[in-house]
């Protein structure tokens, strides 16, 4: 089943056309990764997708719930733990507040952050800020989850913690789409493979059909896998 379409979209801020052209479409339990160098159109492609940008041309169908964890958390620091994940549930989707609560706790027992429903954004690290903002998408129930590259604003060392969130995710069968700069992770992870480059989809398929690709900017851009 198809959760989710793009066809043909576009998209150009002034003279530059950063999406041309683009159509992907999502199965259910499917994760999809994309990969491409800086200016590509990655995060453009999720804006579009997740309504945050609308396209110049082109449609896009989603059949179900769009969820987004950003890579920059974005919680409400006057918030706590616990609030920030149960004030769109009750305030946006109107449900009743000890069911979302009930929700709420699991998902932080899961995200390994039990005891911390009552702290604030600053009072934890960008690994724990980030996966408060996973459990507060996933409260939502949204039938596919988008990240736009989940680890770029986090240390090395942090960056391992909110992978292994993903891959728990991706065992459960949980759709998603993930722009990330993390190659060895989105080869391990993925169903299916999208680079971009310049705008378009220059390569699609299986990780290893994407990794073992002959286009000479996919192979640019993986370089160190390509040697040896």
């Amino acid at each position: 089943m198809i959760l989710f379409e793009m066809k043909h979209i576009k998209k150009s801020f002034g003279a530059l056309d950063v999406l041309r052209d683009i159509s992907l479409e999502v199965d259910k339990g499917e994760v999809l990764s994309i990969i491409g160098p800086s200016g590509s159109g990655k995060s453009t492609l999720l804006r579009c997708a997740t309504g945050l940008e609308t396209p110049d041309a082109g449609e896009i169908v989603k059949n179900g719930e769009v969820g987004l964890v950003f890579q920059n958390f974005n919680l409400f620091p006057h918030f706590s733990v616990l609030k920030n994940i149960i004030d769109a549930p009750m305030r946006v989707q109107k449900r009743k507040k000890e069911e979302v609560l009930v929700q709420a706790r699991e998902l932080l027992k899961k995200m390994g952050l039990e005891g911390k429903e009552d702290a604030y954004p600053y009072q934890l690290s960008g690994g724990q800020q980030q996966r408060v903002s996973i459990a507060r998408a996933l409260c939502m129930n949204p039938d596919i989850l988008f990240f736009d590259e989940p680890t770029s604003a986090l240390d090395p060392e942090l960056t391992g913690e909110i992978l292994k969130v993903i891959k728990a995710l991706a065992a459960e069968h949980i759709t998603m789409v993930i722009v990330t700069h993390e190659m060895t992770f989105a080869r391990d992870i993925s169903d299916r493979i999208i680079f971009m480059d310049d705008g378009v989809i220059a390569v699609e398929g299986t990780p290893e059909q994407v990794f073992a690709s002959e286009h000479a900017r996919m192979k640019e851009f993986l370089g160190k896998f390509h040697q040896g």
